[in-house]
């Protein structure tokens, strides 16, 4: 279901019946990690967290690192912010 590289594919998934009497497969919340602070990135108008993640982490896909280490459910919840704090590459 998970690409073996998301943080999700050891997460433990099961089934549950939802309100309309339908099974649905359920994912537990992975646990956040512990990263470290590499710095703070200044934000401008149109960067996106995709690209950030590529310059600071090697890896667009890992946007959802940033996201976590400033305590973001979403990664639009960023754009408005003034700087960013980015997490070391591991």
């Amino acid at each position: 279901m998970f690409d073996p590289a998301s943080r999700y594919s050891q997460v433990v998934q099961y089934q549950v019946m939802d309100s309309r009497g339908r099974t649905v497969t359920v994912v537990a919340s992975a646990t956040s990690p512990n990263a470290a602070l590499a710095g703070y990135h200044v934000l401008r108008q149109g960067q996106r967290l995709d690209h950030l993640a590529y310059k600071y982490l090697d890896d667009g896909t890992a946007f959802w690192r940033i996201c976590e280490q400033n305590d973001a459910m979403f990664a639009e919840q960023l754009t408005e912010q003034a700087e960013i704090a980015i997490p070391v590459d591991d």
